[in-house]
């Protein structure tokens, strides 16, 4: 899939490359090389010509300046674990893996501020912080392995956006490597900024088009002494999506509120050992509800209003964590849906969002649109801030239905219904390869071609990340 005007690399790119990292820093061994080929995206891989492993910002810039000079394409990498094809190498040329940039370079708790660098495991820092009393809330189902890069590059969210909000609500400034080998920063070390234009949030959810972050400043907030967890389980999966609504009208704002079909906890429990929770033959979906605070008679109160609330809706059993060791394994649980599914069948993740009140009609039309083309659907997801996870599995589906318009135009109907109840293609997981032939859903032509025109202004080679996001035969 190589491009006629990209330049494939050679001997004496290596040569650069070592000389500028060291040997050790650059791989093109293709065993070495199959590492890099994948992420979590479906079953794709795509082997880049050579993996280059730089230790500080300086050198990503070298790097990046050398590969513009020479026009050779450039996929930051992070940790592997994203799900929309962002870290894939179509066309070969060069990854730059940001494992090695992964200090946490200062916790200011007298501001409340931190600085770290890309390739910072997020539960990692979440945990530095807490052991101050600070928290970090943005917190993607695979905090134990992404890297803070990826969720920057991604506008990552997770459980806790329902009330605390995602990647850039936490970001203050930025430190940025361009296509040219510019080191910049985007913002300052404040809380407000009117200062001209906002290159910081422009960089969060780029997705690696438009440069390479190399630190990141984030506001911290204090840490939230108490929490607690219940499962509420549906015997109608449209009555637990009609619930979500109905608990934001209780004048409450839960830390946590997701959705789980049956058949996803099926799936979880078979994948996960030791985490057994007796599901009714007659229930069809899951609330899992958590609510966090400094004050125990508060959170309890709100319970209580919820547990009254539930008794409007046909529903089981209430199962509230009475410690914490419990809820460590139903979160674990709710976090192991995407792989569980993944080990148990082919399958494709869309990534829909909608108003939350519009959930339950989300619901039915993925189901609708599921039999009319013959696929069988797993959902889950951040219901409180209408984030549904549709996992679409191949099943009876051929190979040909499977990989080509057949089922594409199943997913694009989805997509069009997400548009119509107000929502989007991603709430998430960005574009990357797999989505971009759905962007003309959200955009208009005018809208699109003015998002090309910013990426040539930060990338006029179009070597970074090219094949990303937009349908184009460069960058």
């Amino acid at each position: 899939m190589q491009l006629k005007n990209y330049k494939k690399v050679d001997i004496d790119d290596i040569q650069f490359f070592e000389q500028l990292l060291g040997k050790l820093a650059v791989k093109n061994k293709h065993e070495e090389l199959e590492k890099y080929d994948h992420d979590y995206t479906e079953d794709l891989h795509f082997l880049p010509e050579v993996v280059v492993i730089p230790e500080t910002a300086e050198a990503v810039a070298k790097v990046l300046a050398y590969c513009n000079r020479k026009l050779i394409p450039v996929t930051v990498r992070g940790a592997g674990t994203g799900l929309s094809g962002g870290a894939l190498p179509i066309f070969g040329g060069v990854v730059l893996s940001m494992e090695k940039l992964n200090r946490i370079l200062e916790i200011d708790e007298e501001n409340l501020q931190a600085t770290v660098e890309p390739g910072v495991i997020t539960q990692v820092f979440q945990e530095a912080v807490e052991q101050k009393g600070l928290f970090y809330p943005p917190d993607p189902a695979s905090k134990g392995s992404c890297f803070i890069g990826g969720n920057l590059a991604e506008n990552s969210g997770g459980p806790k956006a329902v009330k605390y909000g995602v990647t850039k609500d936490y970001v203050l400034n930025l430190q940025v490597a361009l296509a040219d080998g510019s080191l910049i920063w985007t913002g300052a070390n404040v809380l407000k900024n009117a200062t001209a234009l906002n290159l910081t949030q422009l960089m969060i959810g780029s997705e690696g088009t438009l440069g390479v972050i190399t630190k990141a400043v984030f506001r911290l907030i204090p840490l939230p002494k108490h929490d607690l967890l219940m499962l509420v389980p549906f015997k109608s999966a449209s009555e637990a999506c009609q619930a979500v609504s109905a608990i934001f009208h209780l004048g409450i704002t839960p830390s946590g509120l997701e959705f789980m079909e049956k058949n996803a906890l099926d799936f979880a429990q078979k994948y996960v050992p030791g985490i057994e929770v007796e599901i009714q033959d007659d229930v069809e979906a899951h609330l899992l509800i958590e609510l966090d605070g400094n004050h125990t008679e508060v959170l309890m109160q709100e319970a209580e209003q919820i547990f009254n609330l539930m008794e409007k809706y046909d529903c089981g059993e209430v199962l509230l964590a009475d410690n914490q060791a419990q809820k460590d394994r139903l979160w674990k649980l709710r976090r192991s849906l995407g792989e569980a599914v993944k080990a148990n069948s082919i399958y494709k993740e869309e990534d829909t969002v909608v108003k939350r009140a519009n959930l339950p009609e989300l619901l039915a039309g993925v189901k609708s649109i599921g039999a009319k083309y013959g696929f069988r659907s797993v959902c889950y997801g951040h219901a409180g801030d209408g984030n549904l996870h549709v996992n679409i599995l191949k099943g009876d589906l051929s190979d040909e239905e499977w990989q080509g318009s057949h089922l594409k135009n199943g997913i694009r109907e989805i997509f069009k219904l997400c548009k119509k109840l107000g929502g989007t293609i991603s709430g998430e997981h960005g574009i990357g390869l797999v989505q971009k032939e759905y962007m003309d859903i959200m955009f208009s032509r005018e809208e699109m071609e003015l998002q090309k025109a910013i990426k040539k202004v930060f990338d006029p080679n179009g070597i970074l990340n090219p094949g990303k996001i937009w349908q184009n035969k460069r960058g």
